[in-house]
């Protein structure tokens, strides 16, 4: 499964970093971000492309599973 990794990383980078998998056909694919901004970006943004999003948060770490 491939990963993003967009930690540290403010928007709208994670949802940028997230589009280049989608588009590029990488599903499913897990995407870590560390802010709750970044969550709820990504989340709105696979969505709207028709992904399922299932989301896990650990130690402040939340790992976003998009698969369509």
């Amino acid at each position: 499964m491939h990963t993003v990794d967009a930690r540290g990383l403010s928007c709208p980078e994670p949802v940028i970093l997230t589009r280049k998998a989608v588009t590029a056909g990488e599903l499913p694919c897990q995407v870590l971000v560390d802010n709750p901004t970044a969550k709820e970006n990504v989340t709105r943004y696979a969505q709207h492309q028709g992904c399922q999003v299932s989301v896990a948060e650990e130690n402040g770490v939340y790992t976003l599973t998009l698969a369509k």
